[in-house]
């Protein structure tokens, strides 16, 4: 007979994905209202070949914020006490980043602001990967596509910072428009 624990009832299973699931939605939302790619100041960038179209973006942060959710909801339904605080803690922090990354680039059209903002995030995407495959291994897997394409972002962002001197600082430290 199986004894079915706090950590495996399937209502909180569902309320772990469901609050997952709107977390990630709201910095999905959030981040994409600061982003403005069709800017005078945006197209005037000087980008690499290799970076790719603007519309592959979506294409490619739709998945990712899909994998998050999953991740964080199943992480969060197998952890408990600390290591469930901890790690929603780390989630937040991670997500917080996420959005933070198009207001510091976009919103104080910033490309130094914006490559400091994704290192933050790739040091918050290493602990979040830690602290979920600590509880839970297919979790953190499914977290690795979103860790990759954020060292992706960080490298094209340095990119932009090298080909832009004049706009590596931009509105770093004046209040966003």
């Amino acid at each position: 007979m199986r004894i079915i624990s706090e950590r495996t009832q399937p209502g909180r299973r569902a309320a772990w994905t469901a609050g997952a699931v709107a977390a990630v939605s709201l910095t999905a939302f959030a981040g994409a209202r600061a982003v403005d790619a069709d800017s005078d100041w945006y197209r005037s960038l000087d980008k690499p070949a290799w970076q790719p179209p603007s519309w592959a973006f979506g294409v490619v942060w739709t998945p990712l914020y899909a994998s998050i959710a999953w991740s964080a909801g199943r992480a969060l339904d197998r952890a408990g006490g600390r290591e469930r605080t901890a790690l929603a803690a780390g989630l937040a922090a991670n997500l917080a980043l996420n959005t933070a990354w198009n207001h510091l680039f976009f919103g104080r059209r910033s490309p130094l602001a914006g490559l400091i903002g994704t290192v933050l995030l790739d040091v918050s995407n290493a602990q979040l990967l830690r602290r979920t495959a600590a509880t839970d291994r297919p979790a953190a897997a499914a977290l690795v596509p979103y860790a990759s394409w954020c060292l992706f972002a960080t490298a094209l962002n340095a990119s932009l910072v090298r080909r832009n001197p004049a706009g590596r600082v931009g509105r770093l430290l004046a209040p966003a428009r």
